[in-house]
């Protein structure tokens, strides 16, 4: 019987030596990483984000940090592309990063982990299809691992941190709806207890907005939000860090959902 000795224990040496050669490729993309994340955040980041974030000044040393951490681990961990002839630079990074930080904070979670690309349009974009009409957007959310946004109005949504929309926080408020593969208006919450409350207090905060923009009646939240229940969460959230004394005053318990889920109370940066 023939014996290939010297293919066989070629084979061995792989199986002991690949393993070995990925774990530290892995290791050294830990390695630079950790280094890059430890430098000093950029004086120029600090001045975009005190202009285009306005929370920004009124938080606690800690809460600015953390700001900061989110924001050099979202620069590094995800790519930017402009489309449309945009050029991309330090303001327009800085300032999505920055914002899409705020849905973070005192979480002590990873920077969107199913993410890994923002395309940022100059202004609303056409999205063609054969199927259906074509449609003119300011931003969407894949769950793929794209967030697709126009410049323009996350520029004005970061002027006017007052009047309950803010294209950054509801697309990665969809993002982290998303986080289990269902964007259903229900994110990975911190336990299985909290589901049944979650579910009572939002379904019927939906159709309470859903009723009244039926009637044509004034809200605190988009009407937008009646239009499904992913997006009533999406524009609970903006509400939620833009006008959250009103959402505190019209709608207690959906307000104090969304806190105990984003661990903050934007009502003290007012």
């Amino acid at each position: 019987m023939y014996s290939n000795s010297s293919g066989f224990y070629t084979f061995i040496l792989m199986l002991v030596v690949t393993p070995l050669v990925i774990a530290a490729v892995l290791l050294r993309k830990r390695q630079r990483r950790r280094q890059a994340l430890a430098q000093p955040f950029p004086a120029a980041w600090q001045t975009i984000i005190q202009q285009n974030l306005p929370p920004y000044n009124k938080l606690s040393p800690d809460l600015q940090k953390q700001i900061q951490g989110y924001t050099q681990e979202f620069l590094y961990d995800k790519s930017f592309e402009g489309y449309g002839g945009l050029e991309l630079n330090d303001e327009i990074t800085v300032t999505i990063a920055a914002q899409a930080s705020l849905l973070l904070l005192n979480r002590k979670v990873r920077t969107y982990p199913k993410l890994f690309s923002v395309l940022v349009y100059p202004s609303t974009y056409v999205v063609k299809s054969e199927r259906e009409e074509d449609s003119v957007r300011l931003g969407e959310s894949w769950r793929t691992g794209a967030v697709v946004l126009a410049w323009d109005s996350v520029k004005h949504g970061a002027a006017n941190f007052a009047d309950g929309h803010n294209l950054v926080i509801h697309e990665f408020a969809h993002q982290l709806d998303q986080e289990d593969g269902a964007g259903d208006g229900a994110p990975v919450l911190a336990g299985h207890s909290s589901y049944a409350v979650w579910a009572q207090v939002l379904s019927k905060e939906y159709e309470r907005l859903c009723t009244r923009v039926d009637k044509g009646k004034k809200t605190v939240m988009d009407a937008y939000g009646a239009t499904h229940p992913a997006e009533f969460f999406a524009v609970a959230s903006e509400t939620f860090f833009e006008k959250p004394e009103q959402l505190r005053l019209k709608h207690p318990e959906l307000f104090d959902e969304l806190r105990k889920f984003y661990q903050v109370d934007p009502g003290e940066w007012v």
